[in-house]
């Protein structure tokens, strides 16, 4: 089975020792996703706002690997207070409206940049 390395500068470049994606025969393997912008700015809005980047970020990530966001399997949220919950799965069912993905989503004691949330999915290619 072949590896790929999957890079895009329309998504964060990865802060520390992983690749944004690795393609693996026909599965893409996102890496975790914080709300930083392209640039890798921080944004420090609403739980709404940062949802929102962290699914941009997701989606380029997976075009440059030839997939998308219907081709999503399986996603995993971490939230540093599950009292978001509703607002991120507000805004994470407008893009997963027709047969989500399977999902977990777990309260973090703290994420890398005292980010909201991240957000890491497997999806084929």
């Amino acid at each position: 089975m072949n590896r790929e390395i999957i890079i895009t500068n329309k998504a964060p470049a990865a802060i520390g020792a992983y690749s944004q994606a690795v393609k693996a025969g026909e599965l893409v393997f996102v890496s975790g996703q914080l709300p930083l912008t392209s640039e890798g700015e921080l944004l420090t809005g609403s739980v709404e706002e940062q949802t929102r980047q962290v699914l941009k970020n997701m989606e380029a990530i997976l075009l440059e690997a030839g997939s998308s966001l219907s081709q999503v399997v399986k996603v995993n949220i971490y939230a540093a207070d599950l009292e978001d919950f509703a607002e991120i799965n507000r805004i994470y069912s407008r893009y997963f409206e027709d047969d989500p993905p399977a999902r977990a989503f777990v309260e973090v004691s703290r994420l890398p940049k005292d980010a909201k949330l991240e957000i890491s999915c497997t999806a084929i290619s």
